[in-house]
């Protein structure tokens, strides 16, 4: 016997009641609420942000929770997600419980290889947040890095 695999999509607002993200302020702002307020300046986490050709959110997922210094994100599940929403682009997020704003190498490296795998699947990855608690956030692709 063979395991049956069903797709569905059903979203629950209208076209013209999705939220439209223009500045990275926007989605930052919005990303935040998808983090844990207890733990965020403790543990790190890892959120996605799913965006359809108007820019306007089709959903969040919190990808990942971690320790205090990292979080493992895995690939292949944000772009599954990607998929499954018919998303055309997303934005990513995760929070330094340090808060230092500034990228690590490991960032722009998780950055980089989302990016490129974003794009096998037409998927553009338009940003990379670091956030913390206070709502200040850095932007990859204001910063130049995307």
């Amino acid at each position: 016997m063979v395991t049956e695999i069903s797709v569905s999509y059903r979203p629950t607002k209208q076209a013209m009641e999705r939220i439209v993200i223009k500045s990275a302020a926007d989605a930052a702002k919005l990303m935040l609420c998808g983090f844990d307020q207890n733990t965020i300046m403790m543990q790190e986490e890892f959120v996605v942000m799913y965006l359809n050709r108007a820019n306007q959110v089709l959903g969040i997922y919190k990808a990942s929770k971690g320790g205090i210094t990292g979080t493992v994100v895995d690939i292949r599940i944000i772009l599954s997600i990607a998929l499954k929403l018919l998303a055309t682009s997303m934005m990513i997020a995760h929070n330094h419980p340090s808060g230092n704003l500034q990228p690590s190498m490991a960032d722009q490296e998780l950055t980089s290889k989302i990016q490129q795998a974003g794009k096998y699947m037409d998927i553009k990855l338009l940003d990379h947040l670091i956030v913390v608690e206070s709502g200040k956030c850095f932007s990859f692709a204001e910063e130049g890095y995307l």
